[in-house]
């Protein structure tokens, strides 16, 4: 399996000091921007980061090990359980409270 880079994200570090965060490599984007549940129980979304669809869909989907999904986006295997553990998470909040699931960073809020 060939894996190409689509798209890399632009993460900001916070604050002023400290190194410069990884961009993950991102192979594939989701074909759904929003999941919205019937019927909506809060309206504010949650938002799904691209890193976070992506690690999904590797070890998710494709079957691979935490390892082997952080050598393909270019990233460490703790970062891949951090982004899995947090997609999880948002995925099980907007099923059971009833909010919409808004993937992709272009689409979140400025803060």
């Amino acid at each position: 399996m060939e894996y190409m880079e689509l798209v890399i994200m632009h993460r900001r570090r916070r604050g002023g000091r400290g190194r410069f965060p990884i961009q993950p490599t991102i192979g594939k984007e989701p074909k759904a921007k929003q999941l919205t549940p019937k019927p909506i129980a809060d309206a504010n979304e949650i938002y799904l980061d691209l890193a976070e669809a992506e690690v999904l869909r590797l070890v998710d989907i494709e079957g691979l090990y935490q390892e082997q999904a952080g050598e393909m986006m270019g990233v460490s295997r703790g970062t891949v359980w951090r982004l899995l553990a947090s997609a999880r998470r948002k995925i099980a909040r907007s099923l059971f409270e009833g909010r919409p699931l808004v993937v992709g960073i272009e689409s979140a809020p400025r803060q």
